[in-house]
């Protein structure tokens, strides 16, 4: 049994999810102790409960000390189970964070397998569904990997009612990657919404103010960012906008940001086109949130991938210090030296473990 510490910081939803997913593919069972220690709220919450309820059920584990509050857990993984399965945190947790932790289960599985995960799809503190879809699952398909994506109810922050329908397809070995070269930005674009009783002027308040803050420092493209009223499909009330930014090597970037109350919109837009910038400035190929939620493809690929990248993350070093320890997997962090200005660049490489899916 891998013991790990879920410290109290605040990547402990993070060290779960990644642990249970490889203990999960590696068949060896795992013992989380001290989970978020030092919160508020400490050990598991709901969202936490449900992934790993899921990520056990994937793999007919048995899991023990999986209650809310609670501040140790182990997990001993089973046989693989494709098939249907169902995650609902019955709050606005984040459907992407329990895609995070399904994900790389379900592609070691027999047989393609249907996860409907139930929670906020825009959420605070977490990717919003948007970003998993258009920024997340191309750049992971890289590796190898097919699974389609359904929304098919929008939640947002406090009464969740979001579902996200997730089929996926097994694989039978994860293929490195090397984004090492970014090339032009060649095309910015997006959504601003609202949802339930807000006023559709907001959306276009965050789309024009967003645009703006572009403009300034990209003149040369056309940024197509609609307003849209969220209704059929949409789950109490909210507002947000992500904008995405793709380059020529097909690189895909993005700044996000959601409402909140009392914060007037086109700050709203603002922030999320700042986010993005940020992001542009360097010659990059990954955004900073992308960087942390690669590392487990990286770690379970057969082969050496590359990814440059900048400042390393906490949610980064910390995805690869439980991928050293529960496969083969090795990683090194290089500084680029030859940048100009001030914005450092990295490489990140990983020479993979090479899982293979022996039920396919």
């Amino acid at each position: 049994i891998r013991c790990l510490t879920g410290v109290s910081s605040p990547q402990g939803g993070q060290i779960l999810r990644v642990s249970a997913a490889l203990s999960c593919i590696t068949g060896s069972s795992v013992k989380i102790t001290k989970i978020r220690a030092g919160r508020s709220t400490p050990g598991l919450r709901p969202q936490h409960l449900s992934g790993l309820q899921m990520v056990s059920d994937l793999c007919s584990g048995s899991l023990e000390g999986a209650a809310i509050g609670s501040t140790d857990i182990s997990l001993t993984p089973g046989k693989m189970q494709s098939g249907s399965h169902t995650a609902d945190t019955q709050t606005a947790g984040s459907v992407c964070l329990l895609l995070q932790a399904a994900l790389p289960c379900a592609l070691f599985s027999d047989a393609s397998s249907q996860l409907c995960l139930k929670g906020g799809t825009n959420a605070e503190m977490a990717p919003q569904i948007d970003y998993t879809v258009k920024v997340f699952k191309p750049m992971v398909e890289r590796f190898g990997v097919h699974f389609d994506c359904d929304i098919r109810m929008r939640g947002y922050y406090p009464k969740g009612g979001g579902e996200l329908m997730v089929t996926v397809n097994p694989v039978k070995e994860l293929l490195p990657v090397i984004l090492t070269e970014r090339g032009n930005i060649t095309k910015i674009y997006g959504r601003a919404f609202v949802a339930g009783v807000l006023p559709y002027k907001l959306a276009k308040d965050m789309s024009a103010a967003a645009v703006r803050t572009i403009r300034k420092e990209i003149k040369e493209l056309y940024i197509n960012i609609p307003a849209l009223q969220e209704k059929e499909n949409a789950y109490g009330s909210g507002n947000g906008i992500i904008i995405i930014a793709e380059s020529s090597t097909g690189c895909v970037f993005a700044g996000s940001a959601l409402g909140k109350k009392g914060v007037y919109a086109d700050k709203i837009g603002i922030e999320a086109a700042e986010m993005l910038l940020r992001n542009l400035r360097h010659n990059n190929c990954v955004d900073e949130f992308l960087q942390d939620q690669l590392i487990i493809f990286m770690a379970l690929a057969k082969g050496t991938s590359r990814i440059r990248t900048g400042a390393v993350t906490l949610h980064t070093q910390t995805a690869i210090h439980i991928a050293e320890q529960l496969t083969q997997a090795k990683f090194t962090i290089t500084k680029c030296e030859d940048e100009q200005g001030s914005n450092e660049t990295f490489i990140i490489e990983c020479e993979g473990s090479g899982a293979v899916n022996k039920h396919l």
